[in-house]
């Protein structure tokens, strides 16, 4: 059994708030045996040096932390301060094997810009990543949602020219799921025949259109998702506010 603690949307900023958020979370995924703690993405609100460097000190953990950018992330300080890297601008994808699985860990970013897609190269990265392990249960993870969940404001922001995705993925039936974030909203849907799960966000859940009001509560709880698949490849998802 794999059992994977699933966090989005931290947005940290200069503030008390969203470190405060993202440090509850944090303890309760911390104080209970998972595989891997995933973070898909908008760790930083603003993409500065300053962020990432307070993102480097809440988001640590027992256990493997995983991570990819977001729309509000910038790629050079993030690789510097969370990688270790050179501070260059290409395209920020990682390949994890843990527990008997791989996390696939695309960058869905367009520079300077808030909707997704996966350029060619990330395409391309996937594409031989997932062939070089045919037996073994993959996750597909970024932060853009590749489908439209129904909410205006976040389908015109979704992750675009996802047929290349779909094509991909088709392709190796070892792909157990797509993982993402950016909705701040817990959410379950297919996505080329395989399930895809939204976590929901830490800085703030965001209102759906049938219900009225603000785009986003603030003052509801912050969440996250478990994900855990069974000895029988079964996947099930447990959400959960903190």
């Amino acid at each position: 059994m794999i059992v994977i603690a699933h966090l989005s949307d931290t947005h940290l900023d200069g503030g008390d708030r969203s470190f405060e958020r993202t440090a509850r979370v944090m303890d309760h995924v911390n104080a209970v045996p998972v595989d891997a703690v995933l973070v898909t993405g908008d760790i930083a609100d603003h993409g500065e040096t300053a962020e990432y460097e307070r993102a480097r000190k809440v988001l640590t953990s027992p256990h493997p932390v995983l991570m990819c950018p977001g729309n509000h992330d910038v790629r050079a300080p993030y690789r510097e301060v969370l990688l270790d890297e050179p501070p260059a601008g290409g395209p920020i994808n990682q390949v994890h094997r843990i527990a008997g699985a791989t996390f696939a860990m695309c960058d869905s970013t367009v520079p300077g810009k808030d909707h997704g897609l996966l350029d060619e190269e990330t395409i391309g990265w996937l594409d031989r990543r997932l062939a070089e392990v045919p037996g073994e249960p993959v996750f597909v993870c970024f932060h853009h949602p590749p489908v439209k969940l129904g909410i205006p404001y976040v389908d015109e922001i979704r992750q675009f020219q996802e047929e290349r995705l779909a094509e991909v993925i088709a392709r190796h039936p070892q792909v157990v799921a797509v993982l993402c974030g950016h909705a701040h909203t817990a959410a379950a849907t297919t996505f080329a025949g395989r399930p895809l799960l939204v976590a929901p966000g830490v800085v703030s859940t965001l209102t759906l259109p049938w219900q009225g009001g603000d785009i986003a509560d603030y003052g509801a709880p912050p969440g996250l998702a478990f994900h855990v698949l069974d000895d029988e490849g079964r996947l099930t998802t447990h959400y959960r506010t903190v």
